[in-house]
């Protein structure tokens, strides 16, 4: 499809504290919004999903005030949320995926599930428009052996920071001028979870579970722990369900170690002289240098590159840390922070021009 001037994506994101908006006229940025959310202002929705009327109203508010031309809107892109596992891409919004955005088959709430229950909200009010999802975190391509764990009950599951993990690694293909689907790539995302994933030919055919104990430690989860010492901890007595599971996502890794999530913070102790800093920031790097060398192993070791990104990746010196011991494996390309509106954006602008076709829901 030809694109006219003027040809506009809107793109949502709602995070646990804020709804981040932006509306691109094909790859510009026309307009870029966060929104942050007090504690007090989200204290009387009992569930997430008790958000939506809230949220929307702000999305709808801040369009208006902006004069965005809707009827010039021919796509929205929700974040993906906690739907079922499937393959990546773009979806649309269809009335089982609204169903799943809303009870959550995998039994959990997060805020991304309103990104794509708002957007269909709002295309109902704009013609020609049409409301999607892209890359969500569950996104599963693994190869069936990676779903091996070591015992039947406790199976691998592919939810990792799909949506800039495949974003990053199409914008290296291109600036290679080569396709995603024909190269061999390991992504790592540096964020508040870490996930190091395994992209052969365009699926990500192992990736570590970063959300909640699998991988390396991050700035807030603990990663993988040894077993028998965590089933103990957990039968010892000497703290409840919900504390064991804070521990281990929110209150793990940099937190636990020293009392903040903040990468940027840790080094600056460390440069400091803050030796115990220094020692535990090493540590986060040799895990993910780790993981890179456990999917180098996964791709055979035919690796066209190694890219890192996310916030962390700001970070030269702990960047250097993986880097000195993985540069033998591949080049290695560095792309700090993380657009997710923009990778949004960009899956809708790849539907309007007819560079991929969006995928049903069932």
């Amino acid at each position: 499809m030809k694109l006219s001037d003027g040809i506009r994506i809107i793109a949502i994101n709602p995070g646990s504290t804020s709804t981040k908006i932006a509306v691109y006229e094909n790859e510009t940025p026309v307009l870029i919004k966060n929104i942050t959310h007090s504690a007090e202002d989200l204290a009387p929705f009992e569930k997430i999903t008790d958000q939506f009327e809230y949220r929307k109203n702000i999305i709808y508010k801040v369009l208006q005030d902006a004069e965005i031309r809707l009827d010039l809107v021919r796509a929205i892109v929700g974040r993906g949320g906690l739907v079922k596992p499937i393959e990546s891409g773009v979806y649309l919004v269809n009335e089982k995926m609204k169903q799943d955005l809303i009870n959550s088959p995998l039994g959990a709430e997060h805020a991304s599930n309103l990104g794509g229950l708002i957007a269909a909200d709002l295309a109902k009010l704009i013609p020609n428009s049409k409301a999607y999802i892209a890359n969500p975190v569950v996104v599963d391509e693994l190869d069936d052996i990676a779903r091996y764990s070591g015992h039947p009950l406790l199976p691998r599951m592919s939810i990792f920071h799909a949506l800039n993990q495949k974003a990053v690694a199409r914008q290296h293909a291109k600036s290679l001028m080569q396709k995603y689907e024909d190269m061999n790539l390991i992504v790592v995302h540096l964020g508040g979870g870490i996930t190091v994933g395994a992209h052969k030919k365009g699926r990500v055919v192992d990736v570590n579970q970063g959300l909640d104990g699998d991988g390396p430690f991050s700035p807030e989860r603990t990663g993988t722990l040894p077993v028998g010492a965590l089933i103990r901890l957990c039968f010892s007595g000497k703290y409840t369900e919900a504390e064991m599971l804070k521990m281990n996502k929110g209150a793990g890794g940099l937190v636990a170690y020293l009392g903040t999530n903040s990468a940027y913070e840790v080094e600056q102790r460390a440069q400091n002289g803050d030796l115990e800093a220094k020692n535990i920031f090493a540590a986060m790097a040799y895990q993910v240098a780790k993981e890179i060398g456990a999917m180098f192993a996964v791709l055979n070791g035919e690796v066209d590159g190694i890219l890192i990104t996310g916030g962390v990746a700001h970070s030269k010196w702990f960047v250097n840390q993986i880097s000195q011991r993985v540069y033998k494996m591949a080049p290695i390309h560095i792309y700090p922070g993380e657009d997710e509106m923009r990778a949004l954006a960009f899956n809708g602008l790849r539907i309007i021009r007819g560079e991929t076709i969006a995928k049903e829901y069932v």
